[in-house]
């Protein structure tokens, strides 16, 4: 688990980033579309691929951070596992991503996605993480907390979300 950690892109991470960018640039994009990226190293290595030839430099912002999972940070699933099982038997909104010991609350990661979202005034392109990805769209969307745990999620994925409509674009 990485929260607030970081590692650098896998090869196939890379891959995923070079398949995100060849898909944006096949969308028509306003030209008033706007970049912002969380500032972590991860998704800063993904934006430099993804958005090559889009934008000279995303804005960052901390509030795109992933959500912070505390003491589970560095932590293996199988760890996690068995260190707390009872944890890592929920499948709802409110998972064990939420629950971890010191890590970030549900309603505080909420509310800094929720601030950051309120902020934009132009379309706008991010790049970020799995979790903010999915409070994201549950807050653009208007779906109840408990929706989140249907939305689909994915690495290397490109979601549109306007107007109340959600769909994965393709390459």
């Amino acid at each position: 688990m990485q929260g607030h950690m970081d590692s650098p892109l896998t090869d196939l991470g890379r891959a995923q980033a070079k398949r995100q960018g060849r898909i944006l640039h096949a969308q028509d994009l306003p030209a008033d579309t706007t970049y912002h990226c969380s500032p972590q190293g991860r998704a800063r290595q993904t934006a430099e691929l993804v958005l090559s030839g889009l934008s000279e430099a995303p804005t960052y912002d901390d509030r795109l951070k992933e959500v912070s999972v505390g003491n589970f940070e560095g932590r293996t699933m199988a760890e996690l596992i068995a260190g707390w099982p009872d944890l890592m038997t929920l499948k709802s909104a409110y998972s064990w991503h939420y629950r971890a010991p010191g890590g970030e609350r549900f309603e505080d990661f909420s509310a800094r996605i929720a601030e950051w979202l309120d902020s934009l005034t132009e379309p706008t392109v991010v790049v970020t993480h799995g979790m903010v990805s999915k409070v994201l769209r549950e807050l653009v969307l208007d779906l109840d907390v408990e929706g989140i745990a249907n939305l689909p999620g994915g690495q290397g994925v490109v979601y549109h979300v306007k107007e109340g409509v959600h769909r994965r674009l393709e390459g």
